[in-house]
């Protein structure tokens, strides 16, 4: 699949700021990768840290945390990777969490039909 990006607002929980950004659509991400740096200045603050495998096998240490992303009007909390400078990945997490799926030959993110199966018991 090729890559493609689109633009997004990120920002710190509660502040109603957002910065927009670019970022790549990533579904080999598992969560959304934004610069650290950025979110520093933002003043968002990492709360752990994690161990990521690369694409080139190799295994990285970077910070993890919460912040809201903004895509086309629409803004919720979403788990993030604090990543190198100006690395702006959407992953997948942040997809499902905005119901989006990808369509790669319009290069766009375009809404995932629902069906869900729910099951009720009476008592």
């Amino acid at each position: 699949m090729g890559t493609f990006a689109v633009n997004v607002g990120i920002g710190r929980l509660g502040s109603g700021e957002l910065t927009p950004v670019e970022a790549m659509v990533d579904t080999g991400s598992i969560h959304s990768v934004f610069s650290a740096s950025l979110l520093a200045k933002m003043n968002v603050t990492p709360s752990e840290q994690g161990r990521y495998s690369l694409a080139d096998g190799s295994v990285v240490e970077y910070g993890f945390g919460m912040v809201n992303v903004a895509i086309d009007e629409r803004e919720y909390p979403c788990p993030c990777i604090f990543g190198p400078d100006d690395q702006y990945l959407l992953g997948s997490t942040t997809l499902e969490t905005f119901v989006l799926k990808v369509d790669p030959v319009e290069e766009r993110l375009v809404p995932k039909k629902l069906f869900g199966r729910m099951r009720f018991t009476s008592e």
